[in-house]
């Protein structure tokens, strides 16, 4: 019968989308034939039309231009005005081929360009030329004569009036072109939509004929899958389909999962009588014999054997312990070795063995009638612990089907286990009968025991000896030991003894700080009253010598600052914090900063800045910038004509080196800053990276400077990850040279930097080229009120000034008094507390923490805490500018903060912050 040809649903859905997507090509074709020809006609319209007005207009461009360079040469003489001419004069003609060609399909435009064309070339003949040659005779006379009548004129006037017809009749075709062209748009629309209903049409029908195809096949299957369902577990009935598509691949699939169900549960039914039928077994070969007997009746096996391990001088022999069939004759095994034979090797491989060939030589199955061949042979081990203890073998007349090897297979998983639970109730009542034996041998191994521990104790003598003589070297070792010790101890007290120095010296720059600061703070605060000069009764040189003493008070606070960050530096403790920093806003900064400077010196400032160098690098930028200043002051300083260049560049990849190479970072950046000043002595380029050194006497005593700067700039390099070059020659300038990583992934591991800011005093902000920018606790930046504003803030204001030293509180005083405030002292924290509880109340409190008796910190907590006054504004004043100064201050109840010397401004804007709130 001939096979019938399938037809699968997917078969049926692609052969439909196949014709929907024939009739959409179709469809597609036709549409882009029809844009494809609108396209060329757009595009000729396009590119022609606006081609001729182009060169229309560019050949009346070159016209005005002859006529402009005519009348300006005629009018001024000057040949300059020549050249337009001469260039339209030879550029015209070129447009004018070029136009003429372009409407080679067009005579009657042609036959108005020749017209156009002869106007112009008589325009040129009769009044271009004659009058440029007249000009240049200086012909003076002819030339009025000639343009008295100006012929010119109406050949400029035909001209221009033949091109506007020309222009008329061009944008008349242009309009032609394009109603055609929406012509036949509207064709194509039309088409489109009659196109669009007929593939709809056809998907439709294509749509009905599959659907009616697949539901009805579907239908059939779900009526029969019903019919077995209400059979009440009966799984015999089976589902016939009579399409040849995957409709009948589920009612197979769902036939042969109803026969793999109905074969689990008879595995299931028989597996549950085998797991209970060797239950109470006390002996093996009983055990055995059970087994052989259920399991051959569930499988039909005609023939079997069963063997178990035992262990003798030869290894593991298997012994047969039961069989099924048997004819009890030499035929068979009684035992074998493993390895020994298809039996053997099924037990040293640990698997089972299914064998349908039997030869010829094989046991035969006995019955009454006779001897019959099996045709089938299935040897399985018994695992325990994954160690072979019995096999079986069974043979049958039929082939062993893969449910009933499954069968066997699955009753085998735990049978091991109780064959040793056989085994071992069996050796436990063997080793029982063997107790009293082994209780006799004990015995007569205690005596022999006896005589053992005479001749033990007897080593024992000799191993005292030995570890007598081990003890005296021991103690040899102890000498030796505490002789080390002693040299560690000896080591540690200098460590701690240099540990010390360290922090005496921290707190001899803290303390220095301090005592620098406080009379600092007067200097600067007395100074700038004076400076400001607000009574009128200072002269000019007086205001300037207060000028004089604030600007010196100023660098002396910039020298400690210098001094202090070169501790830090050398004490390994200065605190790095990395963050991102723009490096395109670099050049900007630098010009801020130091453009006033190179106009004051009349040096000229360049910065150039490569396109590779990254927008964003990670450093820490306060340390960077203050490298950067640090190396223009100085260029600035040297330097008294000529310029100051800083070039930013990144490091090229060929140009790294090995050292470079083994830190981790995305870039390397190259600053250099180069000046065409004094330039150095190459014997001075390593002296002057030292603290308190420059080149020479010389330039100490004419440019100044304490030789600080540079020997920082060199440290905050190294701590950055980096270095400074420096390449100079004296009378021509020198090049310091920044080379910088970006540490995107952390400090380098070259030095372990630590927190130092508790130990050592901290510096304000670095100081800018000749401006200093001072830095702002409060974090809110008020706006500046007028000064009618301060006076109603600061009018009548009671304000106590609590500080140990009579020149602050004096400074202080005076500055507060002119704005009008109520002013009271202490001298410490005990007078202040007095005077509050014995006085009116304040409104604000300036605290100074270092002062002896009761500091600012327990004065400000007893404020807070015994006197209740919790919304009294106190603004603290210390000169000892710790780094945790600040947040100790605003726990111990300060509501702001602020480091000395003091700046007034700052000062007032703080008290005005909180005095109106």
């Amino acid at each position: 019968m001939e096979k019938k040809m399938r037809f699968g649903i997917k078969s049926k859905i692609i052969i439909g989308y196949l014709i929907v997507i024939i009739c959409l090509f179709i469809a597609f074709i036709v549409l882009n034939s029809q844009i494809s020809s609108l396209q060329k006609e757009r595009n000729f319209i396009i590119d022609h039309d606006i081609e001729v007005h182009d060169l229309t207009n560019r050949i009346e461009k070159h016209l005005l231009d002859m006529e402009t360079g005519q009348r300006g040469y005629i009018i001024t003489g000057e040949a300059s005005y020549l050249e337009p001419y001469n260039s339209a004069a030879s550029s015209w003609e070129k447009d004018y081929n070029a136009l003429y060609q372009l409407l080679n399909n067009n005579p009657n435009q042609q036959e108005k360009l020749e017209k156009i064309k002869g106007s112009i070339q008589d325009w040129i003949e009769a009044a271009g030329e004659p009058t440029i040659a007249l000009k240049k005779e200086n012909n003076t006379k002819e030339l009025q004569q000639f343009f008295e009548k100006d012929p010119g004129r109406q050949y400029m006037d035909d001209i221009r009036s033949q091109f506007t017809s020309f222009r008329n009749v061009e944008k008349k075709s242009t309009e032609t072109r394009a109603t055609e062209l929406d012509e036949k748009n509207q064709k194509i629309k039309i088409g489109l939509y009659g196109l669009l209903f007929f593939v709809t049409l056809i998907s439709l029908v294509i749509a009905v004929v599959l659907s009616n195809s697949i539901v009805n096949t579907i239908k059939e299957v779900t009526q029969t899958i019903k019919r077995i369902t209400a059979s009440k577990g009966e799984l015999k009935g089976r589902i016939k389909v009579r399409s040849n598509d995957e409709i009948k691949d589920l009612g197979l699939a769902t036939n042969a999962l109803l026969k793999n169900i109905e074969e689990r549960n008879w595995l299931q039914t028989n597996l549950a009588h085998a797991v209970t039928m060797y239950q109470g077994i006390a002996s093996v070969d009983k055990l055995a014999e059970k087994f052989l007997f259920t399991i051959s009746e569930m499988t039909g096996a005609s023939f079997g054997a069963f063997y178990v391990r035992e262990e003798n001088d030869k290894g593991n022999l298997f012994v047969k312990q039961a069989a099924f069939a048997d004819q009890k004759s030499e035929a068979g095994r009684a035992s074998f070795l493993i390895g020994e034979g298809l039996i053997g090797q099924a037990a040293l491989e640990k698997r089972t063995f299914a064998i349908n060939d039997v030869p010829d030589t094989y046991q035969l199955i006995a019955s009454g009638l006779g001897d019959v061949k099996p045709k089938s042979i299935f040897i399985v081990p018994v695992l325990f612990e994954d160690e072979v203890i019995a096999v079986i073998e069974l043979a049958s007349l039929h082939e062993f089907t893969a449910l009933e090897q499954e069968l066997i297979s699955q009753v085998i998983e735990t049978f091991g286990l109780t064959i040793n639970g056989v085994i071992r109730r069996m050796e436990i009542a063997r080793l029982l009968k063997e107790s009293q034996a082994m209780t006799e041998e004990l015995q007569a191994q205690s005596e022999e025991l006896q005589t053992q521990s005479e001749e033990l104790q007897m080593q024992s003598e000799e191993l005292r000896m030995i570890n007598e003589q081990l003890e005296e070297r021991t103690k040899d070792a102890e000498e030796k030991s505490f002789e080390l010790e002693a040299a560690k101890e000896d080591l540690e007290e200098k460590a701690h003894q240099l540990e010390l120095n360290s922090q005496y010296k921290s707190e001899f720059l803290a303390n220095m700080s301090h005592e620098l600061r406080t009379p600092l703070n007067s200097i600067l605060i007395l100074s700038e009253m004076l400076e400001e000069n607000a009574a009128k009764t200072l002269s000019e040189d007086e205001e300037e010598y207060a000028r004089i003493i604030h600007s010196s008070g100023k660098d002396l606070l910039a020298l400690i600052n210098d001094i202090l960050d070169l501790s830090k530096v050398e004490s390994g403790k200065l605190d790095v914090l990395l963050a991102e920093m723009n490096m395109s806003e670099l050049p900007d900064q630098i010009e801020r900063n130091f453009s006033h400077v190179a106009e004051q010196k009349k040096v000229q400032l360049k910065i150039n800045k490569a396109q590779d160098v990254p927008d964003i690098i990670h450093t820490d930028e306060k340390r960077f910038q203050q490298i950067v200043k640090n190396l223009l002051s100085n260029a600035f300083k040297f330097t008294e004509s000529g310029s100051v260049t800083v070039s930013i560049q990144r490091v090229a990849d060929h140009r790294l080196t090995t050292a470079m190479r083994t830190i981790d970072t995305d870039c390397w950046l190259e600053i250099a800053v180069a000046d065409t000043g004094i330039g150095i002595p190459k014997e001075k380029h390593q002296l002057i990276f030292e603290a308190f050194q420059q080149a020479d006497g010389a330039t100490v005593r004419k440019y100044g400077g304490t030789g600080l700067g540079l020997s920082i700039c060199s440290e905050f390099a190294k701590l950055l990850g980096g270095w400074i070059s420096l390449s100079s020659e004296v009378g021509k300038g020198s090049t310091f040279t920044l080379y910088l990583p970006s540490l995107s992934n952390g400090l380098i591991d070259y030095e372990k930097v630590n927190f130092a800011y508790e130990e050592v005093a901290v510096s304000v902000e670095e100081a800018e080229p000749e401006a200093e920018i001072t830095e702002i606790d409060h974090p809110v930046q008020p706006v500046e009120p007028s000064l009618q504003d301060d006076e109603n803030v600061f009018q009548d204001k009671r304000v106590l000034i609590v500080d140990d030293d009579q020149r602050n509180i004096f400074a202080l005083k005076t500055a507060l008094a002119k704005q009008g405030m109520t002013i009271m002292t202490a001298h410490n924290g005990i007078e202040c507390l007095e005077m509050m509880k014995n006085s009116e109340p304040f409104d604000l409190i300036l605290m100074d923490i270092m002062m002896p008796q009761m500091d600012g910190y327990e004065a400000m907590q007893k404020i807070r805490g015994e006197l209740k006054l919790v919304d009294l504004p106190i603004i603290a004043l210390t000169a000892k500018a710790m780094k945790n100064d600040r947040e100790k201050c605003l726990e111990a109840g300060a509501s702001d903060y602020i480091s000395k010397p003091l700046d007034l401004n700052q000062l007032f804007s703080v008290m005005r912050v909180w005095l109106v709130n």
